[in-house]
């Protein structure tokens, strides 16, 4: 395998100091247009190509790249999430290193080191359901970081999350509305943060009508859409719902294919929108999230805390849509 060129090899080739080359590759202009020309023709000819990571080791360097740890790559939510970080960094001159946790505290500290080796800059993080080791245990220094999702109560952190339980509690009162009483809960583990803050908002939309939280008809071990469907079909056959809330995107999705699987329906709302929501008949009504602005504020905010813009830790609250298309009514 042929080894990988230097500085030296470039200054070498290109017959200048290695100085030059370094000023050269690091963006300085006031070089000698003639040396200039045949540093570059160097560089082509030896496909030498800096090193930002060895660069970043150097007081006052930066290797201009951002890590970020999400939930699950196969997950809608997170797919949008991740665009928009990267949309907004690479206006700002930042590359994205992406990698999931597969919700695996394990797994979640892992790509914290493996980051951190690789010298990023600041790190933008969904804490896992499964919790790891505490931030405290992870060896100074620590970069700038933004939690996203789920909050994490860590010196120096900005985080931002999404109204979820005024969201779910809006979502139930629209159910209730329209005639619900017996709404079921179909979801994830309340292990979860999102998960638990919209347990809690359903909770309160059905205390403030008067009724009284069934755990028949709750279910917290949904985490694909084939489990949910398996929830809502038992729901559908026991008779023991009259309308649902989906807690999740892929609980939504789940619901829709139990009611294609049974031939019923019962009036549903799900938390997150997803793209085949509209596709289905009635469209299906959900609790939106401006998932693209909470993505570009992460990057803002951190981008902005590198530069010296932000001073103090930020925690942000971002509100909920609830968009009603129909299948909210029987």
């Amino acid at each position: 395998m042929a080894r990988t060129p230097t500085m030296n090899d470039v200054a070498r080739e290109a017959d200048v100091a290695l100085k030059t080359v370094s000023r050269f590759v690091n963006g300085q202009t006031n070089i000698d247009p003639v040396l200039a020309g045949r540093i570059a023709a160097a560089i082509s000819t030896l496909g030498y190509r800096r090193n930002l990571a060895a660069a970043s080791i150097r007081p006052g360097w930066t290797s201009k790249t951002l890590g970020l740890i999400i939930s699950d790559l196969a997950n809608p939510y997170y797919s949008t999430l991740t665009r928009a970080i990267e949309r907004y960094a690479r206006d700002r001159g930042y590359l994205v290193i992406s990698a999931s946790s597969d919700e695996d505290g394990t797994q979640h500290d892992r790509l914290v080191d493996r980051l951190m080796e690789q010298r990023i800059d600041a790190l933008i993080v969904v804490p896992p359901r499964d919790a790891g080791r505490s931030w405290s245990e992870v060896p100074p220094p620590l970069p700038p970081i933004v939690f996203l999702d789920r909050p994490m109560e860590v010196a120096g952190a900005d985080v931002i999350l999404a109204d979820n339980e005024g969201g779910a509690r809006a979502a139930v009162d629209a159910l209730l509305h329209n005639g619900a009483r017996r709404i079921a809960f179909v979801g994830d583990a309340l292990s979860i943060y999102t998960m638990s803050e919209r347990y809690s908002g359903y909770r309160q939309a059905l205390d403030a009508a008067g009724i009284q939280v069934d755990p028949a008809i709750v279910s917290t071990t949904a985490h694909s859409s084939d489990e949910a469907a398996i929830a809502v079909e038992e729901l559908i056959f026991g008779d023991s719902a009259d309308a649902v809330f989906a807690a999740n995107n892929r609980a939504a999705v789940g619901a829709i294919q139990a009611f294609l699987k049974t031939g019923r329906r019962l009036p549903l709302i799900g938390f997150d929108d997803f793209e085949a929501a509209k596709l289905s008949s009635p469209a299906i009504s959900v609790v939106s999230q401006d998932i693209p602005e909470m993505g570009r504020l992460a990057a803002q905010i951190v981008l902005d805390r590198l530069a010296g813009i932000v001073a103090e830790p930020t925690r942000h609250v971002l509100p909920t849509t609830l968009k009603l298309r129909g299948s909210e009514r029987p």
